[in-house]
């Protein structure tokens, strides 16, 4: 039998998660689009200036493009956020998002404070955002060092960053401590849950509740 609240027309939500590299947001998302079954989320696939690293796919993860066709999106107003982090642009592209909150699609958003601050003030009443903050700075520094992907020089660079990327922890409306992944994981899942359910997000209600009150009982 179909549940009935799963027919009730639902705008699409824009899930933010934000961290300093190497608190785990990059970790939990990759759980949260592989649970297809309870969450069907979609990724919201960014573009960057950014260097590929050996284990991204282009489109897949980002899309990696040049400073100048950066430049030309963004002036001409179509990305609905965009930061310069470390040294390189990320910016999300605005068609894709708004026509998938139209149809009821929840999208995944894998961005820092920069672009979440954009989006909040922008599309405020879609978005959810989640900060994920390590259990301590020596915790963070090691899963730096075990991720191999970056130079030393880099990962000092992370480290000295963070820093002001936590203070930004008040501006989320949830979060988290990544102590354990599971646990973490299932906070955020949790989450995504109650919020699907929030009145403000479910404009099919309107008729739903007018169906029951119309209703006639033998």
């Amino acid at each position: 039998m179909l549940n009935a609240s799963n027919s009730i027309k639902r705008r699409g939500l824009m899930l933010v998660l934000s961290s300093p590299s190497g608190a785990g947001k990059s970790t939990i998302a990759r759980l949260l689009l592989n649970d297809k079954e309870k969450l069907e989320l979609s990724l919201s696939i960014s573009v960057t200036t950014r260097p590929r690293r050996a284990s991204e796919i282009d489109g897949v993860h980002y899309h990696f493009i040049s400073v100048r066709e950066f430049e030309r999106l963004r002036d001409s107003d179509e990305l609905i956020e965009w930061a310069e982090v470390h040294g390189n642009f990320y910016g999300t592209p605005r068609e894709a998002a708004e026509n998938a909150l139209a149809d009821g699609q929840d999208m995944l958003f894998d961005i820092d404070w920069q672009g979440a601050l954009q989006l909040q003030d922008k599309m405020k009443g879609d978005v959810v955002s989640i900060f994920i903050l390590p259990p301590s700075m020596a915790d963070l520094k090691l899963r730096l060092h075990r991720r191999a992907e970056d130079t030393e020089e880099v990962i000092d660079m992370r480290l000295r960053n963070a820093r002001n990327e936590i203070e930004r922890w008040r501006s989320y409306d949830y979060v988290i401590v990544n102590k354990d992944l599971e646990r973490a994981y299932h906070e955020v899942q949790s989450i995504v849950t109650a919020e699907r359910l929030r009145r403000d997000r479910c404009p099919g209600l309107f008729d739903f509740v007018s169906g029951l009150l119309d209703e006639k009982i033998d």
